[in-house]
């Protein structure tokens, strides 16, 4: 016997959720999105490793000058592309910053000051984020990916959200105690390779135990 097509009401909730799978499944991508891509991820490191090998090289003069040039032939590359405009213009501006801080103290370890300052407020904001029960993790994922901030009424997602700030919390006291450490050293070098180490490979794990706390909040059981 040929089944009928489905009810209606079946066939509705079976494309709610086909769609919801869609906008769940688009979280990630449209993260990326917003950073260019894997690509203009990595991209984004290109001009830092330059500097680092340039100093080592030649010097600090020289390394300012190859930083700047590899940050404004990213951003012409991610142009060129038609990547969001936004990181590129940001990649350069940073870069930029970087190198003028370099330049005034005569310092090549000046080059890192801006990263480790903003890694100190990015350690901060997330800790307090967990304190008034705002965890910013979720308030970016969500601010990104225009779903709103109804998540905080589930017990579980603000939970998952609130672990999940933790743990950016602990990527950027990382970087924070072993950066300040190299850079109170005077360790130049040292610092450059752990500033591209501690860079987007631990953005990665902190993203990635993101969305293992999420996709592990959704699949447990409401609370009664």
């Amino acid at each position: 016997m040929t089944a009928g097509p489905p009810p209606e009401s079946e066939a509705g909730d079976g494309r709610h959720r086909q769609s919801a799978g869609v906008g769940r499944q688009r979280e990630v991508p449209t993260l990326m999105e917003q950073m260019g891509g894997v690509q203009g991820v990595v991209a984004s490191t290109i001009p830092v490793a330059v500097f680092v090998v340039a100093n080592v090289i030649a010097g600090l003069q020289p390394a300012l000058i190859s930083a700047i040039a590899a940050g404004v032939l990213v951003a012409i590359w991610r142009i060129a592309r038609k990547q969001p405009l936004q990181p590129a213009v940001s990649g350069l501006f940073g870069v930029g910053i970087a190198a003028f801080i370099a330049y005034r103290t005569g310092e090549a370890r000046g080059f890192y000051l801006p990263g480790l300052l903003l890694s100190a407020v990015g350690l901060l904001a997330f800790l307090v984020s967990v304190l008034v029960r705002w965890p910013l993790a979720g308030v970016i994922w969500h601010g990104i990916n225009g779903d709103g901030q109804s998540w905080r009424k589930d017990p579980r997602m603000l939970r998952a959200y609130t672990l999940a700030s933790l743990l950016w919390a602990a990527v950027f006291a990382a970087r924070v105690v072993v950066q300040g450490w190299l850079y109170n050293a005077d360790q130049e070098t040292l610092l450059g390779i752990a500033r591209l180490a501690m860079g987007y490979p631990l953005f990665g794990v902190a993203l990635l135990g993101t969305i293992w706390a999420v996709r592990r909040a959704r699949r447990s059981p409401s609370p009664a």
